[in-house]
C-alpha cells in the first residue's frame, strides 16, 4: 500500500472513530479519493500573527502529504488571485478565497444531506473539487453537477478531477443563479454561505427535495441549515447541531469600506453583556437582528458598523460597572441587537439547533423555537 493510500485509510478510521463517518459508501469515497490531487501545494496560517500571514507548504517537500491528510482546512488561493505556485517562499497576507475545506465537515455534510444514488445532486462551489470527487464516487458522475464561480479555480478543479478519473458535470458561472439550464435537482449541497437562500434554487429542486446550506452575513456568524423543499419558492428548515462555517459567496460579501473613524453619539447603559456576542450563537443572534453590520471588537469592547447606513455602535466597560454603549446613525444598531439576545436569553440561550427558517414568497425568516415564535427577516 503506498504511502498516500496509508494515510487514506487511517484519515478515514479517525473519522469513524469519532463518530463523523457513520455510512460505510461514504467511508469507502474517504479511502479512495486522493486528495493530493486536488491540493498541489497550499497555504496555512501562521500562529499568532496579527494580521494573519500564511506559509507556503510545497508539494512533495517534507510534511505536505501529511499535512494534506491532517482534518485541516487547507489554502489553495489568498484574495481571489493569489496561488501557491504564485509564492517562491516565505509568508505572504491575504484573505482567504479558495480553499480545500477540512476533511470531516464535507463529509459529515454529505452524509447530511441524505443524496443517494438515482438522485440528482447540485452542488455549489466545486472548489479544489475534492467535495465534488466525493459526491461523485459515491453518487455517480451523471448524477453529480457542480458549479464554480472563479474560472481559474474551476479549470484547475476540472484537470484534478479528470486526473483522479471522474467527469461529473462541470459549470463554471455563479452558483447564486443555480443551474443555466433550468434542470431540476433532489439535493443541493452548498460549500460556500450565503446571506439568505437564492431564490433559483428554491425553484430548481423538486418539492420533497432538500438544500444544505450554510448561513452567513456581514459579521461572519454562520449557521449550517437543511431545508425541506415544500414547493417552488417555498421551504422550511431547521438548523443543525455543531459549527460550521464557510468563505461568503463573493456576490453576497459586503461591499469595500473606507477607514473606520468612530465618531461621537447618544451614550447610555448597555442592557447586555457585549461579551454574549464572542459566543458561537450570541454573534449569530446578533448578526440577524443587524445584518447589514460588521462587527469588529471582543468582549466588553464591542464595534458594530453598519456598511450601508454609516451607523455605528461601541460598547465598553462602565467604571461604576456594567458597561455602556454609544450609537449614531439612521439604525440603533446596539437596540435591535439587545433585544433580539435579550429574546434568546429568556429561551435559555439555545444553539443554534434550537432555531428553524421559513421561506415563500413574502420572505425569509428564521424563528427561534417554534415557527410563531420571535423572529428574525434575512436580508433579501
Amino acid at each position: 500500500m503506498s504511502t498516500s493510500a496509508q494515510l487514506r485509510s487511517a484519515l478515514a478510521d479517525r473519522l469513524t472513530e469519532d463518530g463523523t463517518l457513520t455510512e460505510p459508501e461514504w467511508r469507502s469515497a474517504a479511502r479512495t479519493v486522493p486528495r493530493e490531487l486536488f491540493t498541489g501545494s497550499y497555504f496555512m496560517p501562521v500562529a499568532g500573527s496579527v494580521p494573519t500571514s500564511y506559509r507556503l507548504v510545497r508539494e512533495g517537500k517534507p510534511g505536505w502529504l501529511e499535512g494534506v491528510y491532517s482534518d485541516d482546512t487547507l489554502i489553495t488561493q489568498l484574495d481571489g488571485r493569489i496561488r501557491p505556485d504564485d509564492v517562491t517562499e516565505g509568508t505572504v497576507t491575504g484573505s482567504p478565497s479558495s480553499s480545500s475545506t477540512l476533511p470531516s465537515l464535507v463529509l459529515r455534510m454529505w452524509q447530511q444531506l441524505g443524496a443517494e444514488v438515482g438522485h440528482q445532486v447540485l452542488e455549489i462551489g466545486t472548489g479544489t473539487g475534492y467535495s465534488t470527487a466525493l459526491g461523485a464516487h459515491r453518487l455517480g458522475d451523471a448524477n453529480l453537477t457542480s458549479i464554480e464561480y472563479d474560472p481559474a479555480v474551476g479549470e484547475a478543479a476540472a484537470a484534478a478531477l479528470k486526473v483522479a478519473g471522474f467527469a461529473p458535470r462541470l459549470i463554471t458561472g455563479d452558483g447564486l443563479r443555480g443551474d443555466p439550464d433550468g434542470r431540476w435537482f433532489d439535493r443541493l449541497i452548498a460549500t460556500c454561505s450565503v446571506r439568505y437562500v437564492p431564490l433559483p434554487w428554491l425553484h430548481q429542486v423538486k418539492p420533497g427535495g432538500k438544500i444544505l446550506v450554510t448561513l452567513s452575513g456581514w459579521s461572519y456568524a454562520n449557521s449550517l441549515v437543511l431545508l425541506d423543499v415544500t414547493g417552488p419558492g417555498e421551504a422550511t428548515g431547521r438548523f443543525l447541531p455543531g459549527y460550521t462555517s464557510f468563505m461568503i459567496a463573493r456576490p453576497h460579501d459586503r461591499p469595500p469600506r473606507p477607514t473606520l473613524a468612530l465618531l461621537p453619539g447618544e451614550e447610555r447603559p448597555s442592557r447586555i453583556d457585549p461579551a454574549k456576542l464572542d459566543t458561537w450563537t450570541g454573534g449569530w443572534v446578533a448578526q440577524l437582528a443587524a445584518p447589514s453590520a460588521e462587527r469588529m471588537g471582543r468582549g466588553a469592547e464591542q464595534i458594530l458598523w453598519d456598511v450601508s447606513t454609516g451607523s455605528q455602535a461601541r460598547t465598553a466597560p462602565n467604571p461604576n460597572g456594567g458597561w455602556t454603549v454609544v450609537q449614531r446613525g439612521p439604525v440603533r444598531l446596539w437596540d435591535r441587537v439587545e433585544r433580539a439576545v435579550q429574546r434568546w436569553q429568556a429561551a435559555g440561550e439555545p444553539h443554534q439547533e434550537g432555531f428553524g427558517i421559513t421561506v415563500s414568497a413574502a420572505g425569509q425568516r428564521v424563528w427561534l423555537g417554534t415557527e410563531d415564535g420571535p423572529g428574525w427577516d434575512l436580508p433579501i
